[in-house]
């Protein structure tokens, strides 16, 4: 019986510090909080030195959420979705989450129409900005502001 219990207490202390190494780590890595200049930076990665106009994009959020959980979230940009001329992909920015790239989706003109839902989390009151890409290469977006009163996304520091 003793070696059993023995066992036992190696297996929980093993298992509580892979647990908490495991977590030192994840919690080294990211930010608490990210900035407007972050977002930028994702932005950057995917649409390079591209320039990114204004319009044919439309984001929609609600204005207040109370719980910033479970924000429903719906993108659709204005496209005749042909094979010469279609949405190559729909991208979804933050400026105040831990990771401000929030969703990536790639569509081809068999999707039928340019749009997607879903519902995210945002970590605050904050600006959210939705950035699609076209099959001649050109960058549109559209933005909203998202009012938040109880926060999601928060880690304890």
């Amino acid at each position: 019986m003793k070696r059993l219990a023995s066992r036992r207490q190696f297996l929980l202390a093993a298992g509580g510090a892979a647990a908490g190494l495991g977590l030192a780590s994840v919690l080294q890595v990211k930010p608490a909080r990210a900035t407007p200049a972050a977002m930028q930076e994702a932005i950057r990665k995917v649409v390079g030195p591209a320039r990114v106009d204004t319009g044919k994009v439309k984001l929609e959020l609600p204005p207040l959420v109370e719980n910033g959980n479970v924000v429903p979230l719906a993108v659709s940009v204005e496209s005749p979705m042909t094979e010469a001329d279609h949405v190559r992909a729909i991208h979804v920015f933050t400026e105040k989450n831990p990771l401000p790239d929030v969703v990536s989706c790639r569509l081809g003109p068999r999707a039928g129409r340019a749009g997607v839902a879903t519902r995210i989390r945002l970590t605050d009151t904050q600006t959210v900005v939705a950035i699609c890409e076209l099959s001649d290469g050109s960058f549109w977006s559209g933005s909203a502001d998202v009012v938040v009163t109880l926060a999601a996304c928060l880690e304890d520091g």
